[in-house]
């Protein structure tokens, strides 16, 4: 089967604007004037658009949606502008050592009495002296690397309101179902009224985002201190999103089926910053025959 593909161009932004859209993650560094903190993993969040753009046309989306849903796919990682990579990695790694959920949705679980939305607080309330004791500084900057996963929300809400401005200048016609595509990995429960289509590009977003970031070097790294990508790995995580009901089969059938095609090759070997092996290759192609 030969690879087939990935993107139709007139689907996707220009590059200039891409470009723009990914200086909006740049975030001046607290205290050091002049000083920016270049958006993380700017690459990641162009490839895990252009993943979702290729599903979004599969299951016949209209165009112009497509086109805005790129903008949103783009920008889905903006509540974590100004994101630390080494005091961040250092309060992430040290929960995930102990258990120590890292997901709003799974922090209630955990601690049901939580009021919802304020799950950061909580959080600090509880660990402040250990993570003080493991030598991080608990100061308003440590807040906010906190607030970047288990306050996702708020955080977004805010960058949004900065960039709203830039955004209209650039073009970009923003509406509110792109908030919510780009909340739901973090918070399903406010997408339990959407529209079917709004809900299904949310889907579309969580499935290729935790695609990519499962074949993607650096965040493997930093995020999960994982030292191999698995390609077998991140259908096993994407199966497990299916049977807690964040995924449907339709949209996993399709992100395999174009998987097995190929048209996503060329983005995987570059999350993995290497080429696919044979035995990857042979894993990608037989997804084919894996519909649910």
């Amino acid at each position: 089967m030969k690879p087939s593909k990935s993107v139709l161009p007139s689907l996707l932004l220009s590059r200039p604007l891409v470009g723009k859209l990914m200086r909006l993650y740049d975030y001046p560094y607290p205290g050091r004037q002049g000083r920016i903190i270049r958006g993380y993993d700017r690459p990641h969040a162009v490839r895990t658009a252009k993943m979702c753009v290729t599903v979004a046309d599969r299951l016949g989306h209209p165009r112009d949606r497509v086109r805005r849903y790129h903008s949103a796919c783009l920008l889905h990682d903006l509540g974590r502008a100004g994101l630390d990579r080494q005091l961040f990695g250092t309060i992430w790694s040290w929960a995930k050592q102990r258990g120590i959920p890292t997901r709003p949705r799974e922090w209630r679980a955990l601690h049901p009495r939580t009021t919802y939305g304020r799950e950061t607080e909580a959080f600090v309330s509880l660990y402040r002296r250990d993570l003080i004791a493991s030598g991080v500084p608990m100061d308003p900057w440590a807040f906010e690397q906190i607030e970047m996963r288990l306050g996702y929300a708020r955080r977004l809400a805010r960058r949004l309101r900065v960039v709203k401005p830039q955004l209209k200048t650039l073009g970009v016609e923003w509406q509110p179902w792109m908030q919510q595509v780009m909340l739901y990995y973090y918070y399903p429960e406010r997408l339990a009224k959407a529209k079917a289509w709004v809900r299904q590009l949310a889907e579309i977003l969580v499935a290729c985002e935790q695609f990519e970031a499962y074949s993607n070097q650096r965040r493997g790294r930093d995020y999960y201190a994982r030292d191999k990508e698995s390609l077998p790995e991140a259908f096993a995580y994407l199966d497990k999103l299916r049977q807690e009901g964040i995924l449907s089969d339709e949209v996993l059938n399709v992100v395999r089926l174009l998987t097995a095609e190929g048209a996503f090759d060329p983005i995987l070997e570059e999350a993995r910053g290497e080429p696919l092996t044979r035995s990857d290759r042979r894993y990608l192609r037989s997804l084919a025959g894996r519909r649910l």
